[in-house]
C-alpha cells in the first residue's frame, strides 16, 4: 500500500491529466508560469528542456497544462529561469492535483480523521496495501485503465498511506475476511509480499488488524465493505464504494447504523493476536 515507515516510491512518471479532472485548472495555472518564467528568460522550450533533461514534447505539455510534472521538473526549471523558488513553490499543489479528486477528497478526510474503522471483504483495505497488490488490482479493472491512469492511482493510494506516520497518532482498525488474505491477486508472489506487509503493519501501536474467518455462521458484515471516520470535533462520516459508485455519509443515523455494523463484525472477528497468528499461518501456506 514496502512498509509505512518506508513507503514505496512513486512511480517514476510524470502523468497526464484528465480535461475533466478538477485539478485542470490547477495545471493550467501552473503551465502559463512556467511558460512565462522560461520566455522572460529568453529560452526556448527545447532550451528550457535540454538544461533540465527533459524533452521538448514535455516541455510544452506542462506549459500547456495537459501533462502533471514530477518535484524534480519544477525545482529544475526554477533554478534554470531564476525563479527563486517562485516555481518549487507551487509543488504542493501539483502533488494534490496528481491524484484523482475522489481520492483527493477521501485523502483529505484520513488526514483529518482521529480513528478510523473499516472492513473489507473482496480485496485488502486500500491503506494497507503494497504498490504491487495496488497495481495488479487496477490493471485488472474493466474497462481497462491505461498504464499513466493505473500508476495515478497507484501513486494516490500509496500517498493516502502517511496516515500510519502522522502525529497524533490515528487509531487505526482493519478487519479482513478470510477470502482477501488468500486469494492470490496479481500472483502468488505479490500476494507474499502483501501477507509480510500486513504482519509488519499489525505490529504498529495504533493499529489493529482483525481476520474474519470464512466459517463463521453469524456476520453483521453481510451488507457489504464499509468504511467509518472520526474527527476531533466529534462527527463521524462514513464511507463505502460498489461496482460503480463511491459514496460519502454525513447522516447521523445512516452514521450510527454503520458503527453498529462494525462493532459488530470486530466482535465476530479473530482477535488481532489471533489475526497476526492466522496471516502468518496462510503466509506460511502460500
Amino acid at each position: 500500500m514496502a512498509d509505512e515507515d518506508a513507503p514505496e516510491p512513486e512511480p517514476d512518471l510524470d502523468l497526464d491529466i484528465d480535461p475533466a479532472d478538477d485539478s485542470s485548472a490547477v495545471m493550467a495555472a501552473v503551465g502559463r508560469q512556467i511558460k512565462l518564467w522560461r520566455e522572460a528568460a529568453g529560452m526556448r522550450a527545447a532550451e528550457l528542456g535540454a538544461a533540465i533533461g527533459y524533452g521538448e514534447d514535455l516541455v510544452y505539455k506542462v506549459e500547456g497544462g495537459r501533462r502533471i510534472p514530477k518535484p524534480e521538473f519544477l525545482d529544475a526549471t526554477d533554478r534554470v529561469v531564476g525563479a527563486r523558488g517562485k516555481i518549487s513553490a507551487m509543488k504542493q499543489d501539483v502533488a494534490e492535483a496528481r491524484y484523482p479528486k475522489k481520492v483527493q477528497d477521501l485523502a483529505k478526510l484520513e488526514r483529518a480523521a482521529v480513528e478510523l474503522g473499516a472492513y473489507g471483504n473482496h480485496n485488502v483495505h486500500g491503506l494497507l496495501q503494497t504498490a504491487e497488490y495496488a497495481r495488479a488490482l487496477y490493471e485488472m479493472r474493466r474497462p481497462a485503465f491505461g498504464p499513466d491512469e493505473v500508476e495515478r492511482y497507484v501513486a494516490a493510494r500509496m500517498a493516502r498511506q502517511e496516515i500510519f506516520r502522522r502525529k497524533p497518532l490515528t487509531m487505526l482498525t482493519f478487519v479482513q475476511e478470510e477470502v482477501t488474505i488468500r486469494r492470490p491477486l496479481g500472483g502468488r508472489a505479490v500476494l507474499r509480499r502483501q501477507l509480510e506487509h500486513l504482519l509488519e503493519i499489525g505490529q504498529l501501536r495504533n493499529v489493529e488488524i482483525q481476520v474474519m474467518p470464512t466459517d463463521r455462521e453469524d456476520h453483521a458484515g453481510m451488507g457489504g465493505q464499509l468504511q467509518l471516520l472520526k474527527f476531533k470535533d466529534g462527527t463521524a462520516v462514513g464511507h463505502w464504494e460498489g461496482q460503480l459508485f463511491n459514496r460519502l455519509t454525513f447522516d447521523p443515523k445512516e452514521i450510527r447504523i454503520l458503527e453498529q455494523r462494525l462493532g459488530l463484525v470486530r466482535a465476530q472477528g479473530l482477535t488481532p493476536r489471533e489475526s497476526l497468528a492466522f496471516v502468518e499461518k496462510v503466509l506460511g501456506e502460500t
